[in-house]
C-alpha cells in the first residue's frame, strides 16, 4: 500500500479476527513508532509487545475503553518514565502520540488494525507488564487483523469539513 493510502485508510478497529499475526509485524510495527521524530531525539519511550492471552486479557482491564485489547492477537503498551515536571509531560505524550501514529500507519499498510486505549489503573498496567513503578503506561494499541472489513482508502472520512478546520494565514 502506498503512503497515502495507507494515511487515509487507517482507522480505529477494536474487533480482530483470531488469526494471529506474523512474528515479524509486531517488530516492524514498534519499528515505525522507535524511527518517530522526538523531542531533542529524547526517545523517553519504551516499547512492550504483548501476544500472550492471558495477558492481553488482564491488560483490557485496565481501563474502561481498553475492552478491545482482550480479544487482540498482539498489543503494545507505549512506556515513558514518570516526568520530572509537566513541561517534560507534555512533550513526552507529545511524542508518544508521534510514535503512535507512526505505528498505526505500519501496521495499515500491513493490512493490520490498531485500536488506541489509555491506562487508568496505573499500578495493575505495571504489575501486568513488569514495568518499574517510576514508568507510566501511557497507552495500549491493540494489534490485529480487522475483523469486519480489509483497509481501503476512506473517500468520505467522519471528520469536520476540510475547510472549517484549515485556515490560512490566520484564523
Amino acid at each position: 500500500m502506498e503512503t497515502w493510502d495507507a494515511i487515509r485508510a487507517r482507522r480505529n478497529v477494536r474487533t480482530y479476527l483470531p488469526d494471529p499475526i506474523a512474528d515479524h509485524d509486531p517488530d516492524r510495527i514498534v519499528e515505525a513508532g522507535w524511527r518517530a521524530p522526538s523531542a531533542s531525539n529524547r526517545q523517553h519511550w519504551d516499547f512492550v509487545i504483548v501476544t500472550d492471552h492471558a495477558q492481553l486479557q488482564e491488560l483490557s482491564t485496565v481501563w474502561r475503553g481498553a475492552g478491545h485489547i482482550a480479544s487482540a492477537p498482539a498489543a503494545i503498551a507505549l512506556v515513558v518514565p514518570q516526568p520530572p515536571d509537566e513541561r517534560t509531560k507534555l512533550i513526552d505524550q507529545y511524542d508518544l502520540g508521534q510514535a503512535t501514529l507512526a505505528m498505526t500507519i505500519a501496521a495499515t499498510d500491513l493490512g493490520i488494525g490498531t485500536g488506541h486505549s489509555s491506562v487508568g489503573d496505573q499500578d495493575k498496567a505495571r504489575a501486568i507488564l513488569g514495568v518499574p513503578d517510576d514508568h507510566v503506561v501511557s497507552y495500549l494499541l491493540g494489534v490485529g487483523y480487522p475483523a469486519d472489513r480489509p483497509f481501503k482508502p476512506i473517500d468520505k472520512p467522519d471528520r469536520r469539513p476540510f475547510d472549517e478546520v484549515v485556515h490560512r494565514g490566520r484564523w
